[in-house]
């Protein structure tokens, strides 16, 4: 099949996918700052989805989409090694215009994936997962609770924060390189995509910053 035998179609998943998550962060960071407003209404809203048939579809969905992803990252990143063979132990200046992040973004997205592990673990554990096996619910629709329990602790805020870090640095490469990807690379067009992912990806990880914060200042 032509997405999977082919770089260009490795290329192709890797940015759709990539895309799709980056639609899911907005979504999920919509829901999170209303938290910042009203806990009530925040509740009100993890009621709404809990462990409901669209809402763990959707969690399905998702983590397909991630497991795709990383496994297309893997696969690209051992391809492109096994490409370069012994050259890329050779000690060579950074070619100019190469970004820090295009160079690092194995092990940024290794970092991510941890994040993303400690995140499930503080919230969808506590949350859909004991909904959906039954257990005591008293606080599985209480999304405010676990915010607040999760950032009143210091060494989550900073794992945190390294989180968000890192996928800024993701983001901001792999936005505009999926844009690349698509073909929308013309000299006016990808130099104008470069600085619309910067700044998106900016208010992004911005928002969900000021959502760990507020509730730390609150505490």
């Amino acid at each position: 099949m032509w997405l999977s035998n082919s770089s260009i179609g490795r290329k192709v998943v890797m940015s759709v996918t990539g895309i799709a998550l980056i639609l899911f962060l907005t979504f999920h960071l919509s829901m999170n700052l209303v938290a910042i407003f009203s806990e009530s209404a925040y509740n009100m809203i993890c009621e709404f989805l809990g462990a409901n048939w669209y809402a763990v579809v959707g969690t399905i969905c998702l983590a397909a989409l991630a497991v795709i992803h990383i496994i297309y990252a893997f696969w690209l990143t051992i391809q492109n090694r096994a490409a370069r063979g012994s050259d890329r132990y050779a000690v060579t200046a950074r070619p100019e215009g190469v970004e820090w992040a295009s160079k690092n973004m194995l092990v940024l997205g290794i970092i991510i994936a941890l994040g993303l592990i400690l995140h499930l673990f503080n919230f969808w554990y506590n949350m859909m997962f004991q909904e959906l096996v039954g257990n005591d619910t008293t606080l599985a629709a209480n999304g405010a609770y676990w915010i607040k329990e999760t950032f009143h602790n210091p060494v989550y805020v900073i794992l945190y924060v390294i989180w968000l870090v890192a996928l800024w640095f993701h983001l901001t490469h792999g936005f505009w390189s999926a844009i690349q990807t698509f073909g929308w690379n013309n000299k006016i067009w990808m130099k104008r995509w470069e600085v619309i992912s910067k700044v998106y990806t900016t208010i992004l990880i911005a928002g969900f910053l000021a959502v760990i914060f507020a509730f730390v200042a609150c505490r």
